[in-house]
């Protein structure tokens, strides 16, 4: 018996939808843009004047914009909301996916130097500063917004990762700055149920960006090993899909998603 494979084109979920997304050039934030544009949602490509933003929106046509910001400018994220509201009218949707790392030791005894204050406080200052100086600023417009008929106005989605809950040597850093992020998703919930903004945040585990890219090959086989199932890198679409699963599922809100493959990191 012979059967016919027939194509289905995917569903635009997100059509009329106008989403930021910060660090949108690059990594998991790229993955979101690639996929909302796909599922007919207008997108705001938020990324340093370095990335390749621009290159990236002329890529993907009139249903995308770059706009050159760096988080921790109110000066900047304000003058993105103003370029927002003057191309698309409106915003619905944040992917807060902008984020740096470093990896020291709170002391290295074999150069006797310790973990520098300057490098501590950047990774939090972009990580934790960055992402909710987008979403103060960034209210105003979702607050804009016609609630539908649950009273929604907006979706905010930050990007935390599994360091927040078991973070390894080296990670005081980073995991200072995402186990903030995970500590303040229920309060902003809870500060925005009222005007009818959803707040989730995604806990990724390891996942295939340009970061792991530049790790030994033998480094890399060795990560997706400890991955328990699948035992591999994660996607960026695979983020990016969990991401459109929080907007269409109105009554997620205040939630903590790990999105690890079942890994549970050793020290």
């Amino acid at each position: 018996m012979l059967f016919r494979t027939f194509h289905i084109p995917p569903l635009a979920f997100l059509i009329g939808l106008v989403a930021l997304v910060t660090g949108g050039a690059s990594g998991l934030g790229l993955g979101v843009v690639r996929r909302f544009v796909k599922q007919g949602a207008k997108v705001v490509i938020a990324d340093l004047p370095r990335s390749k933003g621009n290159e990236l929106a002329q890529e993907l046509g009139s249903s995308t914009m770059f706009t050159s910001m760096d988080v921790t400018s109110a000066d900047d994220v304000t003058a993105t909301m103003g370029e927002i509201e003057k191309k698309f009218k409106r915003l619905n949707v944040i992917v807060n996916a902008a984020g740096i790392a470093v990896a020291h030791k709170v002391y290295n005894f074999n150069t006797n130097e310790s973990h520098t204050l300057e490098d501590f406080s950047k990774v939090l200052n972009v990580n934790v500063m960055g992402t909710f100086n987008v979403i103060r600023l960034a209210i105003p417009l979702l607050y804009k917004n016609e609630p539908n008929e649950d009273g929604q106005r907006g979706v905010i989605i930050n990007t935390a990762s599994i360091a927040a809950f078991e973070g390894q040597m080296g990670q005081a850093a980073y995991s200072a700055s995402k186990g903030a992020i995970v500590g303040m998703t229920l309060p902003l919930a809870r500060d925005l149920a009222k005007p009818g903004i959803r707040v989730v945040t995604i806990a990724p585990g390891i996942f295939d960006t340009p970061l792991l890219g530049a790790l030994p090959e033998k480094v890399r086989v060795f990560l997706k090993k400890t991955v328990p199932f699948p035992s591999r890198l994660g996607n960026p679409d695979e983020f990016a899909q969990m991401a459109q699963q929080i907007v269409e599922n109105k009554y997620l809100n205040g939630e903590v998603i790990r999105l690890d493959g079942a890994l549970r990191m050793q020290p």
